[in-house]
């Protein structure tokens, strides 16, 4: 049996999502690569540092980008972009000592690997789809319509929930047992 219309367009905005976040990490690649080849004796710093800004400005961009299109599958750290605008030209990077450059290169790796687990996760489920399993794309399951509250939405509609029954014993009052409640609440 062949793939529905539905699972078929599921299948096209994970195959969107996949190459959006590779698309990001070949740039944080290229990132990395033009911090580490400036201290190179023969480089051309002027247009390193042109290189440079321009992927930091690409990498804001598909960030944000990225962040919205992915919704729940969004498995980069809040670090991604620190990482980016605290690095505001390759001459100051190199301009900092030896541990701040190491502590660079760590957070950087750290981003990294959050990209590559972000990317596997996409890659899983686009498979999962491909193979006509269900599979959650932002709020919504596949072919199951309904939606996903958050964490916050969910705590807060049970908070109501429980105001809600312990105002209906008040007023519904069954046998009296709430009538100190109720004197309280000068009703």
């Amino acid at each position: 049996m062949g793939l529905s219309k539905k699972q078929l367009q599921m299948i096209d905005a994970y195959e969107r999502r996949v190459n959006l976040c590779r698309e990001f990490m070949n740039d944080w690649l290229l990132f990395n690569q033009i911090i580490n080849a400036y201290s190179s004796p023969d480089a051309n710093k002027a247009q390193l540092e042109n290189q440079f800004l321009k992927i930091k400005s690409k990498l804001a961009r598909e960030h944000k980008v990225l962040k919205e299109t992915l919704q729940e599958d969004y498995g980069l750290d809040g670090n991604t972009m620190n990482i980016i605008s605290g690095a505001t030209s390759l001459e100051s990077i190199h301009a900092q000592s030896e541990v701040a450059i190491k502590k660079l290169h760590g957070e950087w790796h750290r981003a990294f690997i959050n990209i590559n687990e972000t990317l596997g996760v996409l890659e899983d489920k686009k498979s999962r789809a491909e193979s006509g399993e269900k599979v959650m794309m932002g709020s919504n399951v596949q072919g199951g319509g309904g939606f996903k509250l958050g964490k916050n939405a969910t705590v807060l509609l049970v908070l109501f929930g429980i105001m809600a029954v312990i105002i209906a014993f008040i007023l519904i009052n069954p046998g009296g047992i709430a009538d100190p409640w109720r004197d309280a609440l000068g009703m």
